[in-house]
């Protein structure tokens, strides 16, 4: 049964399939230019649905707690992109030193959305919150990965300058994530009621990008770069930082005295990444050569943070109800 919780899910084999099909039959040619074309509508048609589907609602009623919002935010933005720098003398003869820059992208990113809040949620912490500091977490993002990525890795392969990868992620991006929450009144009620809608545009995207990410990366020979020994380091890498920003955000938030359920939300907002926001950036930010190396870092440290917040939320649940269950008995022992 331990080992059932760490069974990969459908969409990382999924994944794991895309990046072998790519690898045997890399898109070429007029082939390659086309599904750039299809990837390019798919992103904005992900962001457009992702637009309508925001409650303001929801948003308004955690956005008063500011004081773990700027936690969540300074851990996202501040504490992971510290220790991809502080830990590069230690890690990166673990990998080669291009992946190790895909590493510092993977720590520039913001947090992850729909995860988030779904582990927030079974673990019992303050959904109205993780939904505010997921959701701001993925709009601050536009402006702070771009200027980030400049400072740490605009000598490895990122295009353009800050104001241009802002302006290109304000056009391919946020645009269609605009439209579609100025249109949520109409269109919001119809992807709720097709949920599965957005999951499949979701997942079909990345796969999207993906192929056509790996299939440049294949022409430009990734895997005579990427050696099995370099993807266990990578492994070793992403478990490493998976450890210290869970370790770190789990022993601030008490040391500030959050409750518990504003702890469980520090937590798994606080220290996690978002493959469907960073693949679509990396595809705007770095040359299409590079982006297969790019997001290879992201995609095994989104499983790996899925497989252990899983775990961990599982525990915070057990302790929730056997804290529940120790109330009711002695409510009704007062009542005796």
């Amino acid at each position: 049964m331990a080992l059932m919780k760490f069974r990969p899910d459908n969409f990382t084999l999924m994944l794991v399939a895309t990046v072998l099909l790519a690898s045997f039959l890399p898109a070429t040619g007029q082939v390659a230019s086309a599904f750039e074309t299809l990837t390019t509508a798919a992103v904005a048609l992900l962001f457009f649905l992702h637009g309508a589907k925001l409650s303001r609602q929801a948003i308004l009623a955690g956005i008063m707690h500011w004081r773990l919002h700027l936690f969540i935010v300074g851990s996202t933005f501040v504490v992971f992109p510290f220790l991809g720098w502080a830990l590069k003398p230690l890690l990166t003869p673990l990998v080669s030193p291009e992946l190790y820059v895909g590493v510092m992208f993977l720590c520039v990113l913001p947090s992850t959305v729909q995860s988030s809040i779904a582990f927030v949620s079974m673990a019992r912490g303050n959904i109205p919150a993780a939904i505010c500091s997921a959701s701001a977490s993925t709009l601050l993002g536009v402006f702070i990965t771009p200027l980030l990525v400049s400072v740490f890795v605009t000598a490895h392969g990122a295009s353009g300058s800050f104001v241009d990868a802002v302006v290109k992620i304000l056009l391919q991006l946020m645009l269609p994530f605009a439209v579609g929450h100025l249109l949520q009144r109409w269109v919001g009620p119809f992807i709720k009621k097709h949920g599965k809608l957005t999951k499949v545009v979701d997942q079909g995207s990345i796969l999207l990008v993906v192929y056509t990410a790996f299939s440049a990366a294949v022409v430009q020979g990734i895997w005579r770069q990427v050696s099995l020994s370099t993807l266990v380091g990578l492994l070793v890498v992403s478990a490493i930082i998976l450890a210290l920003a869970l370790f770190l955000t789990t022993f601030l938030s008490r040391r500030l005295g959050f409750s518990k359920e504003d702890e469980i939300t520090a937590v798994f907002c606080g220290s996690k990444k978002s493959l469907v926001s960073g693949v679509p950036m990396a595809k705007v930010l770095f040359a299409s050569s590079t982006v297969g190396m790019m997001v290879l870092p992201l995609m095994l440290f989104h499983q790996m943070q899925l497989m252990v917040c899983g775990v961990l939320a599982a525990k915070y649940a057990k302790r929730a109800q056997q804290l529940e269950g120790d109330k009711a008995l002695g409510t009704a022992a007062a009542g005796k």
